[in-house]
């Protein structure tokens, strides 16, 4: 706890010198090289994953109602074209008949091999702990899966909240003589459900992804930074793709995977620089700092 208070008094009183440390490190560390090779899994992984957690979950909630949740999601992390990636999912759902023991098989490793790059990414970026830390194999191997599982935890939740929100859209409070729709109170409170959820998932991964143990007031500020970060350049990304970008003119039917990569890149990009922060300041509180040589030379 003393070195910790001692680094974060050391990066008050020279945030500049923190933050370029940080920048440094994320290019020696071939940041958005690591981010791109991310963003290409996990939109490698994305379709089928839904696809699963969607057909496990059908057998509990009206799967209308689901896809509205999971649409509702994809707009948080690829806003533009979330209704072709969610329709996609349907499309699957609509013929899941015709996939076997082997193509569930299949999909699973698909939909695990976003997470198993995003834990080399964060090796790559705390590496530090890596000489005083190990994670077995096993561990490695079953994280993608758990972290499967809880998504389907999650949208479960996300859609029964929804669902007992939308109840709520219909109704009407009589205040002082005053006829108050509770429909725009109910739209605030699924946009909050749906971020408190990111920042949620975004701490966990900063608590697990990392071998050895992340303070969780590390990972928590961490996961509501970017978290925040994420949904304003969210909105950049929405208004630029509607009213400047050429990638449908450039790209043509292609758009929609161009599109959905780079949004996912930028994300990953955010993710990869909060998890770069919490190495830094990590690293200044693990280990000693450095001594000024003119100090020592009297």
């Amino acid at each position: 706890m003393q070195r910790e208070k001692a680094a974060a008094g050391r990066i008050l009183r020279q945030p500049g010198k923190f933050l370029w440390s940080v920048l440094v490190a994320f290019k020696r560390n071939q940041g958005l090289l690591l981010a791109g090779a991310v963003a290409y899994y996990t939109l490698l992984s994305l379709i089928p994953m839904l696809a699963l957690i969607l057909v496990g979950l059908s057998h509990f909630i009206e799967e209308q109602q689901l896809y509205t949740t999971i649409l509702t999601n994809l707009k948080l992390v690829i806003p533009e074209h979330a209704e072709r990636v969610a329709s996609q999912v349907w499309g699957f759902l609509e013929r899941r008949q015709l996939v076997g023991v082997m193509g569930i098989g299949a999909m699973l490793f698909f939909s695990s091999l976003a997470f198993s790059m995003l834990e080399s990414a964060m090796a790559v970026i705390f590496s530090h702990r890596i000489r005083r830390h190990r994670r077995h194999f096993l561990i490695s191997a079953i994280i993608p899966y758990v972290y499967i599982f809880l998504l389907g935890l999650g949208l479960l939740l996300v859609t029964l909240m929804s669902g007992f929100l939308d109840t709520l859209a219909d109704k009407h409070l009589i205040v002082l003589g005053w006829d108050l729709s509770l429909a725009a109170p109910s739209r605030v409170s699924l946009y909050m459900l749906g971020v408190f959820g990111m920042i949620c998932m975004l701490t966990s991964l900063y608590l697990v992804m990392p071998v050895g143990r992340i303070p969780l007031r590390y990972a928590f500020a961490g996961g509501v930074t970017a978290t925040i970060l994420w949904e304003i350049i969210r909105h950049v990304l929405v208004w630029y793709y509607s009213n400047i970008s050429l990638v449908n003119v450039i790209y043509g039917s292609l758009a929609t995977a161009v599109v959905a990569l780079l949004s996912i890149e930028i994300a990953v990009i955010i993710l990869l620089l909060g998890a770069q922060v919490i190495a830094e300041f990590d690293r200044a509180a693990i280990e000693p700092p450095e001594e000024d040589p003119h100090v020592l030379g009297g």
